[in-house]
């Protein structure tokens, strides 16, 4: 195997290549949560079903998850600047359909479009840091960069979104995505070199279209029971979306070439940071999404004031990104990623003191707590993935890593919006699926919009709960499992013995990626 250029890039081009690839992680990133506070809106223009609206805030996160493997693969085969630059175009060009859409079939078809775009962006806009930053100390410090303004994107999304809606109609959260995608295409080519690895064999399409298909049916069925009941359709639709999931594990076990590298998950730092990645943004995806829903539709705020209130947690989450590698560095990974589960965990019961009739400072604790938390995690699993492959698959393990990150965020809306919107179907007045839907009723009176608001808050609370006990259990099951003497991944011990690729030349443990002289072996 060999990846091209070999020579490394002066530090000036590196920093500015890196200034450049963080326009589009910072609109991918956005994009998963910008609709958030937009949501009672495009359901004023738009009028979805509670179906529709939960496609269109997650078919986006799906797209891109279901994807992201499959690109991270097609970049280190074929080029990862001409992967990014046929994604950053076609991002623009789908967010300016997704922008004028009329109807909510065309903003979710718009929206998968720009998932498709996305899951292009992410993985190789990682991997090109291998190749900007060959030093592991200026890589990782890139890596935490990068992972801020990944995690900011999120943050920042509902914050934003708020703002345009303030001045302008609602597709101007998707036509600010223009510019940045312009300059993208203008500087990429001068400040990027391509970037390829050869002899790591074809995309394997079956393993694309089972992963794909799996997430998308297994998601759909559990949405469609959830908003309109259990029913055969719905549970044969969930069962055969498992089913594919089941055989594409299957299958990764025996290509030669997986999509996903299943032995990656041997090491139990690397199992435990990815399902970091994931459960700290099924969390925070869901409670964005009910929370702007809660502070709109049930205390009354304005767009802009819910932007407001969101602020402080998406600053304290931005901060603690940048400044988690400099204590992973003294603390370890261990105690950091046990320490962001007790932090979401502690932050997220901070929700169940919220009420119908107020709540505004028990919400901006909760998000500022949680905040310190998911940027912990944002951060470590991010250089985690990085360190622990060699530079050839860097696309491929940062697919995994986003991968994670963008699954947890489409599933926690799907999962943990939907149980919201069970429990409001069976608490609340039945007299629409939605709040929203049901505070526009003509004639609604007193009783029912509190009794609606009443089950609104019952489903936040248990959405909120269930993910707090998951990542209790998640930090318990760290704080036992992960080795003590764990430090900054690219330190850590491995925990499983590598099986080098013939030729790779990793004749002992301290030339393995991540590993060192003395390396545990089970």
């Amino acid at each position: 195997m060999k990846t091209t250029p070999a020579s490394p890039p002066p530090a000036s081009r590196a920093w500015l290549g890196l200034l450049v690839v963080l326009g589009p992680v910072l609109l991918v990133a956005m994009d998963s949560s910008v609709l958030f506070l937009a949501m009672p809106t495009v359901t004023e223009a738009l009028s979805p079903t509670a179906d529709q609206s939960l496609w269109i805030l997650d078919v986006y996160g799906f797209a891109v998850g279901s994807l992201l493997v499959a690109f991270g693969g097609i970049g280190d085969r074929y080029g990862r600047l001409r992967l990014l630059m046929a994604g950053a175009a076609l991002f623009g060009l789908a967010s300016a359909g997704a922008a004028l859409a009329t109807t909510p079939e065309l903003l979710i078809a718009f929206r998968a479009l720009m998932g498709v775009a996305g899951a292009t962006l992410l993985p190789s806009a990682l991997a090109v840091l291998s190749e900007l930053f060959p030093d592991p100390r200026r890589r990782t410090r890139a890596v935490g960069i990068f992972a801020a303004t990944f995690a900011a994107g999120f943050a920042i999304g509902p914050v934003v979104g708020g703002q345009l809606l303030n001045a302008f109609w609602w597709g101007s959260v998707f036509l600010i995505n223009l510019p940045v995608v312009a300059l993208f295409l203008a500087l990429a080519p001068v400040l990027l070199r391509e970037v390829r690895t050869t002899g790591t064999g074809r995309i394997d399409v079956p393993s694309v279209l089972l992963s794909a298909a799996g997430i998308l049916l297994a998601v759909h069925g559990i949405k469609h029971t959830a908003a309109e009941g259990p029913g055969p359709l719905a549970s044969a639709t969930a069962v055969t979306g498992a089913l594919a999931l089941y055989w594409f594990v299957r299958r990764q076990l025996r290509l030669e070439h997986p999509l996903i590298d299943l032995r990656l998950f041997r090491d139990r730092v690397f199992a435990i940071a990815a399902v970091t990645g994931l459960l700290p943004l099924a969390a925070w995806s869901a409670v964005a999404f009910l929370g702007g829903t809660y502070l709109q539709s049930v205390l009354g705020l304005s767009v802009l004031d819910a932007a407001l209130v969101a602020l402080p947690g998406a600053a304290v989450l931005t901060v603690t990104c940048v400044t988690t590698p400099a204590l992973v560095a003294r603390f370890g990974t261990r105690n950091a990623l046990v320490a962001c589960h007790f932090l979401i965990t502690g932050g997220l019961l901070l929700l169940l003191a919220t009420t119908v009739t107020g709540g505004t400072g028990w919400y901006v604790a909760s998000t500022v707590v949680t905040g310190v938390g998911y940027g912990i995690s944002f951060s470590v699993v991010a250089d985690t993935a990085i360190a622990a492959v060699p530079p050839e698959r860097a696309g491929s393990a940062a697919a995994i890593a986003e991968t994670s990150n963008e699954i947890g965020n489409a599933l926690g809306i799907a999962l943990l919006g939907s149980l919201a919107a069970l429990l409001f179907r069976l608490q609340g007045p039945d007299v629409a699926a939605t709040l929203d839907e049901t505070l526009k009723v003509p004639g609604l009176t007193a009783a029912l919009a509190d009794d609606a608001r009443s089950a609104f808050v019952n489903g936040l609370h248990t959405a909120a709960a269930l993910a707090a006990l998951l990542h209790a259990a998640l930090g318990a099951f760290a704080l036992r499992h992960l080795p003590r003497a764990c430090g900054h991944p690219t330190v850590c011990p491995p925990l499983v013995e590598w099986e080098a690729p013939e030729g790779a030349g990793w004749g002992t443990a301290a030339q393995a990626p991540g590993g060192h002289e003395g390396a545990a072996r089970p």
